[in-house]
C-alpha cells in the first residue's frame, strides 16, 4: 500500500511548496496552466490540463475533506480512511489496488491535510482507463470489515510513533499548533491523538466515507497527454454512473480572538540541535481582506525566500548567529493560516542572542517598511515559479485541486500572476504590521537535553 502523507507544513521541501503555493489561487489576463473544466450530472468537477511533452498522465481525485471536519472524539479518521480506501472492493480484492498500478508500469500514493485527501496514479497514457476504472469503483464501493480495519488501525499508531512521538521537532510542533488555535480544529494533528486513533472502528471510517466520499464532493483532475474532449467520454464512462452523495456544507468551529502571546519551551535527548521557531495567525486566501494575503507572500520571499533573503542574510551571512533561518506562508488553507519564521543557531550562538537578532530584524522592517527594490525581486522570483512550474506535470493538478478544496476556483489560479504583479511596497508594509502583533504568536523552543558534565576529580 502506498505511504500516506500528511506531514506538518514545516517538515515539507521548501523549494517544492514554495513553487506550488505560489500559483494557487486568482482575475483573467494571465495564464498559467490553461486548464479546461466541466462538471458531471452528479456533480463531479473534472478539470484537464493538457501537456504533451510524454505519453503519460497523472491520474487524480480530491475530496473536499479533512482532519479539519471530523466529528470531536473523531480525530485521526481522515487520515484513517485514506489508508483504508486501499482495501479493496467486491470488484478488486484487499491490497490488490496498487499491485494493479504497479504492474502496468505506473505508481499511486495518497496524502491527508486539514481540508482535503488527495488520491494519485502516474501511469502511461494508453493506462489511463484503468486507473479511472479502479477509482470511480472504489468512490462509494469501498468493503470493510474488521479484519482489515483493526491491522491497518495498528499501521497508523505506529506512524504516529515514528513521524510524532518519537521525533521532538514534531512533538514541539504538535503543541505548538495547540496554542496557536484555541478552539479551531487546525489544532487537532492530521495523524490524530493517539488515544482516540486507539478507539477508532470500522463503523467510524464507513460512516466517514459514506458521508464525504461522492462525486458532488469531489475534483477530478487529469494532467498530461489528452485533452477535455478525449477524457470527457471516459469520465461519463467511468464516474458518470457513481451515485450523487448528500450535499456537504462546511460548517468549522469559529476561532476566538488571540490576547496574549504564548512561549513552548522543550528539552530532548533526541534533539540533535536547538532550534527557534515563532508562528502567527495569517489570513488565507479565502478568509483575507482584499489583497492582503498575496502581500503577504511577497513579504514571505521578502524575508526568507532563499539566500537572497533578509532573514539569511542578516543572521547567517552578516552576523553569524545562524547557521540556517527561514519563513514559510501557506495561503491555501480553508480557513486562517499560519506564518512561521525559523531559525538555527551556528555554533556557540545561543538561542537568546539568535531570538534578539530575529526581533531586531523584524522590528527594522516594521519600522522603516519594504523598499520598491525588494518588492520587485520579491515578484519576480514569485511570477518566475509559476512559469517553471508549467514544465512540471505534477505541479497542475496539485496547484489547482489545492485550490478548488480550499475555496478558490480556475479563475483564481489562472490569475494568480496578475495579483502579484499588482502588490505595492506599501501593501506588502501594511500587511506586515498588521500580522506581527505579538498577542497572535506562538513561540517555540528546541533544545537538546544538557549532557551531564563529569566531576573534575573524575570521581562520581
Amino acid at each position: 500500500m502506498p505511504k500516506s502523507r500528511f506531514v506538518p507544513a514545516l517538515t515539507l521541501a521548501a523549494g517544492a511548496i514554495a513553487v506550488l503555493l505560489a500559483i494557487a489561487a486568482v482575475p483573467a489576463r494571465a495564464v498559467v496552466f490553461s486548464p479546461k473544466t466541466f462538471t458531471l450530472p452528479n456533480g463531479l468537477q473534472v478539470v484537464v490540463v493538457t501537456n504533451r511533452r510524454a505519453p503519460i498522465v497523472i491520474h487524480m481525485v480530491w475530496y473536499k475533506v479533512g482532519s479539519a471536519d471530523e466529528p470531536r472524539g473523531k480525530s485521526g479518521i481522515a487520515h484513517f480512511l485514506e489508508h483504508l480506501m486501499f482495501k479493496g472492493t467486491k470488484a478488486v480484492p484487499p491490497g490488490q489496488f496498487s499491485k494493479i498500478v504497479a504492474r502496468n508500469g505506473g505508481e499511486d500514493n495518497a496524502f491527508t491535510t486539514s481540508d482535503y485527501t488527495a488520491y494519485f496514479q502516474k501511469v502511461a497514457r494508453d493506462r489511463l482507463e484503468l486507473v479511472m476504472r479502479l477509482e470511480s469503483d472504489r468512490m462509494r464501493n469501498l468493503v470493510l470489515t474488521d479484519e482489515v480495519v483493526l491491522p491497518e488501525r495498528d499501521v497508523v499508531l505506529e506512524e504516529r510513533r515514528s513521524r510524532t512521538d518519537n521525533n521532538p521537532a514534531s512533538q514541539l510542533y504538535e503543541q505548538a499548533q495547540t496554542a496557536l488555535f484555541l478552539h479551531h480544529p487546525y489544532r487537532i494533528p492530521v495523524i490524530g491523538w493517539k488515544h482516540e486513533i486507539e478507539t477508532l472502528t470500522t463503523e467510524d471510517a464507513m460512516a466517514f466515507y459514506r458521508r464525504y466520499y461522492a462525486p458532488n464532493n469531489a475534483v477530478l483532475i487529469v494532467a498530461g497527454d489528452i485533452s477535455a474532449a478525449e477524457l470527457r467520454p471516459l469520465a461519463e464512462k467511468y464516474y458518470g454512473p457513481v451515485a450523487r452523495g448528500p450535499e456537504i456544507a462546511r460548517h468549522r468551529t469559529a476561532e476566538p480572538p488571540r490576547h496574549a502571546a504564548a512561549r513552548l519551551e522543550m528539552e530532548s535527548r533526541r534533539a540533535g540541535q536547538p532550534s527557534w521557531t515563532r508562528s502567527y495567525l495569517a489570513p488565507s486566501y479565502r478568509t483575507a481582506e482584499g489583497q492582503e494575503a498575496y502581500a503577504l507572500e511577497v513579504l514571505a520571499e521578502i524575508v526568507g525566500g532563499g539566500a537572497t533573503s533578509r532573514l539569511y542574510r542578516r543572521l547567517v551571512v552578516e552576523q553569524g548567529v545562524a547557521s540556517s533561518a527561514g519563513v514559510w506562508y501557506g495561503p491555501n488553507d480553508y480557513d486562517r493560516s499560519t506564518f512561521y519564521i525559523s531559525a538555527t543557531p551556528r555554533g556557540d550562538a545561543s538561542i537568546v542572542s539568535l531570538e534578539q537578532a530575529v526581533e531586531a530584524e523584524f522590528a527594522g522592517l516594521l519600522k522603516d517598511g519594504v523598499t520598491d527594490a525588494e518588492v520587485e525581486r520579491a515578484r519576480n522570483s514569485l511570477i518566475a515559479s509559476a512559469t517553471y512550474a508549467r514544465d512540471s506535470l505534477g505541479a497542475a493538478p496539485n496547484v489547482i485541486g489545492r485550490a478548488l478544496t480550499t475555496g478558490g476556483s480556475i479563475e483564481d489560479v489562472e490569475s494568480w500572476p496578475d495579483r502579484i504583479r499588482a502588490v505595492t511596497p506599501e501593501q506588502v508594509t501594511a500587511a506586515a504590521r498588521a500580522l506581527f502583533l505579538p498577542a497572535r504568536s506562538v513561540t517555540s523552543v528546541l533544545r537538546p537535553t544538557p549532557k551531564p558534565v563529569p566531576p573534575k576529580d573524575g570521581k562520581s
